[in-house]
């Protein structure tokens, strides 16, 4: 595909093509950690180099928990790409935050409890910096496209990562209302910690759909209501995105791209070959085999 790495586009709930894309070709990708969710789609749009994947599957069969992370973001490491989009819906907790605006959240609170969230469960132990989840250079690029394009956008924000597939109960819709947090998913934490275990450039363009289920005289949040609010803004959430991908700058120098060189923990002389060869595409720059 060139000298130039290919831009990721994860599509989420009602994103489950990419409009307007070149396609060169599909691919199905094997990794250690199983199969991704669906097949890559590796095209062009205005130039540009873009792979995108479907993180439900085609027809939205595969729930939030259910979701292989690890294998999704393996094969977008494993094709060459270095930046990533991730669309997703998300439930409201704040007044100003109305269905059909966008946020690009810069703080997460995972609250996730059965899915695996990291590559490294032994050797190497890897403990990686999640204090700023988010990229803050492409999450720029996100809010001024959108704002660009007349949409009612948000910079910042604290987005809480919860199990599902269930929706919240009052009570814990309540509860994340006095954290002070901004909207609820299912999926930004755990792909932000492997984006940043895979050095990966990662920002979460977040559709709001409903007002979760804290707002009193709104009906409660169904699967329906999300479908319906994402199927709109689904084109432009496209638009944003097709806009992003021709204004990335160069981020060779962010710390995103980096975030392997001061997290790992083993001593590189007992880190077995097979494991420097079995994850070769995260590895490689600090742990090559053989050696």
């Amino acid at each position: 595909m060139g000298d130039v790495k290919p831009i990721g586009i994860m599509g989420g709930s009602g994103l489950y093509r990419l409009p307007d894309i070149e396609i060169v070709s599909s691919e199905r990708i094997d990794t250690p950690f199983g199969d991704p969710s669906d097949e890559y789609i590796v095209g062009r749009i205005k130039g540009v180099d873009v792979i995108f994947l479907s993180r439900h599957g085609d027809g939205h069969k595969i729930v939030a928990p259910g979701i292989n992370y690890r294998a999704n973001v393996y094969g977008f490491k494993s094709l060459g790409v270095d930046t990533l989009i991730g669309v997703s819906a998300v439930g409201s907790l704040r007044e100003e935050l109305a269905p059909t605006h966008m946020i690009i959240p810069d703080q997460i609170i995972d609250l996730t409890k059965g899915r695996e969230s990291t590559f490294f469960k032994d050797n190497p132990a890897v403990h990686v910096s999640m204090a700023d989840p988010t990229c803050a250079d492409l999450n720029n690029v996100l809010y001024e496209c959108a704002r660009s394009l007349g949409v009612k956008a948000h910079l910042g924000g604290t987005y809480v990562c919860m199990e599902g597939p269930a929706f919240s109960t009052r009570a814990e819709s309540n509860l994340y209302r006095s954290w002070n947090a901004d909207v609820i998913g299912m999926t930004a934490a755990t792909e932000a910690k492997l984006c940043r275990e895979a050095e990966i450039c990662y920002s979460a363009l977040a559709l709001v759909t409903d007002y979760d289920v804290w707002r009193e005289g709104t009906d409660d949040v169904t699967i329906d209501t999300i479908i319906q609010y994402v199927r709109e803004n689904a084109q432009t959430a496209a638009k944003i995105v097709k806009e992003a991908i021709l204004k990335i700058p160069d981020l060779g120098g962010c710390p995103c791209r980096s975030a392997l060189a001061t997290a790992i923990g083993t001593d590189p002389r007992v880190v077995p070959d097979v494991t420097r060869t079995r994850l070769r595409v995260l590895l490689t720059k600090y742990l090559p085999p053989g050696e």
